[in-house]
């Protein structure tokens, strides 16, 4: 199915819509997201922040024994979780993310999560990297730090043309292990209308904190009675006719998206995935809100 793409061009929209997904991601992240992230991923490790003096239950093989040779006393080295990560944000840009029967496409709903997630990380003082793939890679933002930086991977997500149309996530998948040499936390944001990735999510899964963001439309997942209908796949071209009125024909298109639902998230199950599931209709971002406080009280328990 192909809805037409309202893609902004003009430097003017691009600048207001950047403004208002930066108005609206600010707001949920400061109101609904404050604190949560921190917990949610822990650094990469710890850092040495000080020495002092020994205090009865410090832990012994703590003891610097050169600075307490020096200061004629016992001192302990202190540290401090190392809080800076990587956060990297591989998105999925090809045709089909256009499409959208509601008041927006998927291509701009993924802009929206991914602006959330990138100003929580800056929040944090994190970097945050993009990585945008078709059937090939597209682009590549290296991670960085800062404002500027989060407004500029939001302007490539909305305003990028990709070459390809197609969707191959194992594409995405193996340039993310060519270019994270580091453990990251990944959000991979795709409809996942894609076949052969399984692999490919295993072996980033073992290497990075990977998250799968699942976005749909609810055209994609029943068909209404509209008598026969000519769709077209966005990513190949081809016209296909379809009998609507028929209920044999709704039944079986529900059931197998039904079906390939059901696969992937047993997939991702199986690999004790957090994954999330959104939506074009809401206009909220509640499911991402739930993650990570499902997140966080996980964290908490230990």
């Amino acid at each position: 199915m192909s809805t037409p793409s309202s893609e902004i061009v003009d430097p003017a929209e691009l600048f207001k819509e950047i403004r208002k997904i930066e108005i609206f991601t600010r707001r949920l992240v400061n109101d609904q997201l404050a604190g949560q992230y921190q917990s949610v991923f822990k650094g990469r490790g710890m850092a040495f922040d000080e020495v002092r003096q020994y205090q009865h239950g410090d832990d012994v093989r703590l003891i610097d024994w050169n600075v307490s040779a020096r200061m004629n006393d016992v001192f302990v080295k202190l540290f401090v979780e190392e809080r800076e990560m990587i956060v990297i944000l591989l998105v999925d840009v090809s045709a089909s993310e256009l499409f959208g029967t509601t008041h927006q496409t998927k291509s701009r709903l993924a802009a929206k999560v991914a602006a959330t997630l990138a100003f929580s990380a800056i929040k944090n003082n994190d970097q945050v990297g993009l990585i945008m793939f078709t059937d090939r890679v597209e682009l590549f933002v290296p991670p960085k730090k800062g404002r500027k930086h989060v407004l500029r991977v939001i302007s490539e997500i909305l305003r990028f043309r990709p070459s390809g149309r197609g969707t191959d996530l194992k594409v995405g998948l193996d340039y993310l292990g060519k270019v994270a040499k580091h453990r990251a936390v990944v959000f991979l944001i795709s409809d996942f209308i894609d076949r052969g990735w399984d692999k490919a999510l295993r072996l980033a899964h073992t290497r990075h904190d990977l998250i799968p963001i699942c976005v749909s439309d609810p055209r994609e997942e029943s068909l209404s009675d509209l008598g026969v209908v000519y769709v077209q796949d966005p990513e190949t071209g081809a016209v296909e006719a379809v009998d609507t009125s028929s209920r044999k024909v709704r039944e079986a298109f529900e059931r197998q998206i039904k079906l390939n639902t059901a696969e992937r998230e047993q997939l991702f199950r199986k690999l004790q995935m957090d994954y999330i599931k959104l939506n074009t209709a809401e206009r909220d971002l509640s499911p991402l809100v739930n993650f990570f406080r499902r997140r966080a009280k996980r964290a908490r328990r230990g």
